[in-house]
């Protein structure tokens, strides 16, 4: 029989990918689903089991940021070669196929979540503990569940719609759901989650960092709704998170821009879920990753690989970049586009230009161009000393959301509704705070404006990709690399999940449904 990964092991169930803050916790695969869940804490370390599959990270090096990234205009898949991480390959020259490509694993990731949530908000029912930490948990289960089901619609459109627990005679008779229902679903989560008196507005960042809040959860449908074309409501949802004042703090949430950019990217105690942060995917330097389970260390294997290849530093006052493996290499497109802009030394790492300049050498990748991923390039100043194998123990945090890319989002909600972007207006202020934090000159808010500011303030974050399919530009500006118009907007159902069950490929990937 073959396996389908909506049917994920319970025993699987506390196995880790990411830690930190409130992350950290045992046991890790010691307990079996169906003997756990006793009291308060067995409760918190199944909430913790669900958070820990946002940081996902398989054991092909396979990530939901880095298989993005490739599929954008800004980076080319990169690596050693061809066949390297063939999943970013396929993706890079969109080449991929049922059987060939990053959805196998971004389904399991998905899919694991949801897994975990359903048994979650099913266990709770009976767990003596606390009413109001019992409801604080079942907001946040809700809130995560809408989370993954918002990353599987966006990437595959036809997919199934799970919310109890299911045999495993059930799960091989699954259907998929029309696509509605999915984004009906994520919106009721997220409303329930808001309507929770129990979900904080805010939490210590030393024992809480990186657990969902109100604010998260108003971002979150914030951006469903804008992705449903619903511009009034995402703007009301987005302006919740983003204060009555922008570019000033939101006193409700503790939300504020960081006055240094480049802040963003420092992985020290002050940095990690720092005031711009609305939800954080933690990692750790700590937990001794070795090669022999990529998929279980709780590092950040982004840093190694999209690091130079071959770096070494030739002067005094070199970068003290890790020598890397040469994947998700920036385009030229993307450097001639923020090449003078401030975030431009922060974002792209040019060891085009540091070679020519005899400041340091590495070796050429697969389609280099010289440039490198700044804001995610391994240091050695970064390295963990904690044990383990030092490439996959990098302690660098992702953002999934963060407070700029929130307050670009409404403002692009704003002048799809119809308001101005002049001088004055909302959308005007919102874009315009982003802009002045790295001192650019106002500009006005519009569609254009606001989307080219996407790109520049988020390069490399993963939202690329998803920003040209969702505004419709995707086939135009991604033609070079293969783009097919009406095929490459969704990812194919993987193949392994269409076996020996009643899933249907999508319409587009030659299926019928």
């Amino acid at each position: 029989m073959k396996k389908i990964y909506i049917l994920l092991a319970a025993g699987l169930l506390f196995t880790s990918s990411c830690s930190d803050s409130f992350l950290d916790v045992d046991p890790k695969g010691k307990d079996l689903e169906s003997n756990y869940y006793r009291n308060a804490t067995e409760a918190f370390n199944g909430l913790i089991a669900v958070y820990d599959v946002v940081g996902w990270q398989s054991g092909n090096y396979v990530t939901k940021v880095g298989a993005l990234d490739a599929a954008s205009d800004d980076h080319i898949a990169g690596g050693g070669g061809a066949n390297d991480v063939t999943a970013f390959q396929v993706w890079s020259n969109y080449s991929l196929s049922p059987d060939q490509g990053p959805q196998t694993e971004l389904w399991k990731k998905g899919y694991s979540g949801i897994f975990r949530a359903n048994i979650l908000l099913e266990k709770l029912e009976g767990v003596p503990m606390d009413e109001n930490l019992k409801k604080r948990f079942v907001a946040e289960a809700k809130f995560l569940r809408a989370f993954f089901y918002f990353d599987l619609i966006r990437l595959f459109k036809n997919i199934p719609l799970i919310t109890k627990t299911l045999t495993a005679g059930e799960s091989y008779n699954v259907l998929q759901a029309p696509p509605a229902d999915v984004w009906a679903q994520i919106e009721k989560d997220l409303k329930e989650a808001i309507a929770e008196t129990a979900l904080p507005d805010q939490v210590p960042v030393a024992t809480e960092g990186g657990r969902a809040t109100k604010g998260t959860a108003h971002a979150l449908l914030g951006k469903v709704y804008l992705y449903e074309q619903q511009w009034a409501a995402a703007a009301a949802e987005l302006a919740e998170v983003n204060g009555a004042n922008p570019g000033q703090a939101n006193a409700k949430y503790g939300y504020e821009l960081l006055n240094d950019f480049g802040r963003l990217w420092k992985s020290d105690n002050g940095s990690k879920f720092n005031s711009e942060s609305i939800f954080e995917v933690a990692f750790t330097s700590t937990s001794a990753g070795v090669w022999d389970c990529v998929a279980c260390t709780e590092g950040n294997v982004l840093n190694i690989m999209v690091g130079p290849r071959g770096y070494k530093a030739l002067k005094a006052g070199a970068p003290d970049y890790a020598s890397g493996w040469s994947f998700l290499v920036v385009t030229p497109d993307l450097f001639n586009a923020i090449h003078f802009d401030p975030r431009y030394k922060y974002t792209v790492a040019n060891l085009d230009s540091l070679e020519k300049n005899g400041i340091a050498a590495y070796e050429k990748g697969h389609m280099n161009t010289g440039y490198f991923l700044e804001k995610f390039a391994g240091r050695i100043s970064n390295q963990s000393t904690g044990g383990g194998v030092k490439e996959l123990n990098y302690p660098q945090n992702l953002y999934e959301i963060r407070l700029a890319d929130t307050y670009l989002m409404e403002a692009e909600a704003l002048i799809k509704a119809g308001e101005g972007g002049s001088a004055g207006t909302r959308a005007y202020t919102l874009l315009n705070a982003v802009r002045n934090r790295v001192g650019l000159p106002a500009i006005d808010a519009t569609d254009d404006n606001i989307f080219n500011e996407r790109r520049l303030e988020l390069a490399g974050e993963g939202h690329r990709w998803f920003d040209l399919v969702r505004t419709g530009r995707a086939a135009t500006v991604l033609a070079s690399r293969g783009f097919i118009a009406g095929k490459h907007e969704i990812l194919p159902i993987p193949l392994l999940e269409l076996e020996n069950t009643k899933l249907e490929q999508s319409k587009e990937w030659g299926g019928t449904k």
